[in-house]
């Protein structure tokens, strides 16, 4: 399977390098739209939260008990020694799981095999884990570049997710807290310190009279992506 992707992509790959040579300064056409800001007129904000090392109880109820909806953009090795933490959150039905790779690497960096094993590779992990596949990628260090997003088109994505501001705590002291605006995309970390970051960011998201939606369907009425 992979080695068909890995000729798509590079197929293609070669089609943007002409491409690119016939019109100076054109955008490829057919690849995902990468997103740091949703459109939209909308009082709402999107919580995400990447790679899923921590499983802290306090953080399920505050989504669960908060009906608070959100994308989580895991890596497998960090769901599947418990996987049952995940699979309860998405059981309650106000989140989904995309994909962040399988090894959290800078994709710029890798070739069309390396690229296609672990995008790829992730989205067959999260499918057989959680019974969806994921339509969305967040490239990890949010890098990416035109063969990033042939390759996540050519493992099934639809968009690339980066993000607004991002409220991890990495150190002691927690990021300076932004204003938020209707559209943003909140970036947060399954850290020893997600349920105080997770609080905070949904302060703030109160304090600007925004509430948190799914991030999917508003991708799709913004037109970021076909309906």
């Amino acid at each position: 399977m992979w080695r068909s992707r890995v000729v798509v992509g590079l197929l293609a790959a070669v089609g943007l390098s002409l491409g690119a040579v016939g019109s100076a300064g054109a955008r490829p056409a057919g690849l995902p739209p990468v997103v740091s800001h949703v459109p939209t007129a909308d009082k709402v904000v999107f919580i995400t939260i990447d790679d899923g090392w921590y499983h802290d109880p306090e953080v399920a109820r505050t989504l669960v008990e908060g009906r608070v909806p959100a994308s989580l953009f895991l890596l497998p090795g960090a769901f599947s020694y418990d996987a049952g933490y995940f699979t309860g959150l998405v059981a309650e039905g106000r989140v989904q799981v995309e994909n962040h790779t399988v090894n959290h690497p800078d994709l710029t960096a890798l070739d069309a095999a390396g690229k296609d094993a672990e995008l790829c590779g992730a989205e067959e992990q999260v499918a057989a884990a959680f019974g969806r596949s994921p339509k969305l990628v967040r490239p990890p260090y949010g890098a990416y570049d035109d063969t990033v997003r042939l390759a996540a088109k050519a493992c099934g994505a639809k968009a690339l997710v980066t993000w607004t501001y991002d409220f991890t705590t990495w150190g002691d002291t927690p990021p300076a807290t932004p204003a938020l605006r209707s559209g943003d995309i909140v970036l947060l970390h399954f850290t020893p310190g997600l349920g105080a970051d997770l609080r905070r960011a949904l302060d703030a998201a109160r304090a600007a009279g925004l509430r948190p939606a799914a991030l999917m369907p508003y991708l799709r009425s913004s037109r970021v992506l076909p309906s």
